[in-house]
């Protein structure tokens, strides 16, 4: 299994769809932006020596020309496997030149990523190897916050919590803040607030929240090879979405744990930075004209972090 190569070409990857934003970095330009990356990435696979299939990208083939679900990437001469991609996790953070947008990837063995279907959005809670064995997604954020502080040996007031900044969320941050929670909430960016839960040396404990359920498998593979601990339900917010749920027959009470989003007893998790935030330096221009970014990747091995420069 050449699971280390699979490594490189990921952060080759990922690398060269954060440099190729530089120009719709601050412009406004979220839709143009994102395009750029989708070309990058696009292009980047097709000389990788890879044989790998698309479960969570940019949408279904009639909605996505490029990175689409079931479509065929690399030389299909290497190792067969799933790939997940968001090419720019943060498009609106890109164009408005805020922190923390960033490229993500991964991969898994063929057949091996949960299928997300017609799901959209996901409730999740993420933590890392510390607190394994603390959450349960069906009990209160506070009585899970209690639980995870207890096992971290922590003060209630001295966990971080990332979640999202939406009208979904706003009671749960205030209950979390009137109970001297530190909350962490931002606009965009629930992968990146899980890499984040998942790293010991950060400011953040917990990833909680409703966020995107394609991106629960991208996270998944980071849970795997860091050995945290992650739990999810589907939580639609539109009727057409509970609709196409309850027809495709998904039953809406399952906890989805890491050995349904990633059946596999190995995966790949690599990013790089587009704007810079508190995991990964984003792309800059160097006196020479020279871009770089600061890529991350996790994996294959458990616990296997690498953190280094990209030039292009």
């Amino acid at each position: 299994m050449k699971t280390n190569s699979i490594k490189d070409i990921l952060k080759v990857v990922a690398a060269k769809a954060a440099l190729a934003t530089i120009d719709h970095i601050g412009t406004g330009e979220k839709e143009a932006g994102d395009q750029a990356a989708v070309d990058a990435m696009r292009k980047a696979f097709d000389s990788a020596e890879i044989d790998a299939v698309v479960r969570v990208g940019e949408g279904e083939k009639d909605e996505a020309p490029m990175l689409y679900v079931g479509e065929t990437l690399g030389t299909g001469k290497g190792e067969s496997v799933d790939i997940a991609v968001d090419p720019v996790e943060g498009t609106r953070l890109m164009a408005e030149g805020l922190p923390n947008a960033i490229t993500v990837i991964a991969a898994t063995k063929r057949g091996r990523f949960w299928d997300s279907g017609s799901a959209y959005y996901m409730d999740k809670l993420v933590v890392g190897k510390e607190a394994k064995g603390a959450i349960d997604i069906n009990k209160t954020a506070m009585e899970n916050l209690h639980a995870v502080a207890d096992k971290l040996g922590k003060s209630i007031s001295d966990l971080g919590v990332y979640i999202l900044d939406k009208p979904r969320h706003h009671d749960v941050i205030q209950e979390m803040k009137s109970n001297g929670v530190k909350v962490f909430a931002h606009k965009e960016g629930d992968v990146i607030g899980s890499i984040l839960a998942l790293i010991p040396d950060s400011e953040i404990d917990v990833l909680m929240g409703i966020g995107g359920a394609p991106e629960a498998v991208i996270t998944a593979a980071a849970v795997r090879v860091l050995g945290g601990d992650m739990q999810g339900k589907l939580a639609p917010q539109k009727a057409e979405e509970e609709i196409n749920l309850q027809n495709d027959g998904i039953d809406l009470d399952r906890v989805y744990g890491l050995d349904d989003l990633v059946l596999s007893d190995w995966a790949v998790f690599a990013a790089a930075g587009v704007t810079s935030g508190p995991l990964l330096t984003g792309v800059t221009r160097d006196a020479t004209g020279q871009l770089n970014t600061e890529c991350i990747t996790i994996g294959p091995e458990c616990g296997v972090i690498e953190k280094s420069t990209y030039a292009g």
